[in-house]
C-alpha cells in the first residue's frame, strides 16, 4: 500500500474515508492506535494508505473534492 495522506485531522480522516469507501478504494488508516503514545493529544499523524494501483484514481477523487492540497507528494 501507498501514502495517500498523512494528517492529524479526525474531521478530514473522516472525509477522506467516505471518498474512498464511496468510490469502492480499499484503504487502511494507519496510526490510528498511536494515540496510546501521545496521549491521546492527536500530535502523531495518521496516514491513509491505499493500494498503488488505486493511488492515481484516489488522488484525483481528492482532488474533486477540493483537498488536492493535502496529498502526499513523495
Amino acid at each position: 500500500m501507498k501514502e495517500l495522506v498523512r494528517t492529524n485531522d479526525a474531521v478530514l480522516i473522516s472525509f477522506i474515508e467516505a471518498l474512498m469507501r464511496d468510490a469502492g478504494i480499499a484503504y487502511l488508516v494507519a496510526d490510528q492506535n498511536m494515540s496510546v503514545v501521545d496521549g491521546s493529544l492527536g500530535i502523531l499523524p495518521r496516514r491513509i494508505m491505499v493500494e498503488e494501483d488505486e493511488l492515481v484514481r484516489a488522488r484525483a477523487i481528492l482532488a474533486d473534492a477540493g483537498i488536492g492540497h493535502e496529498i502526499e507528494k513523495h
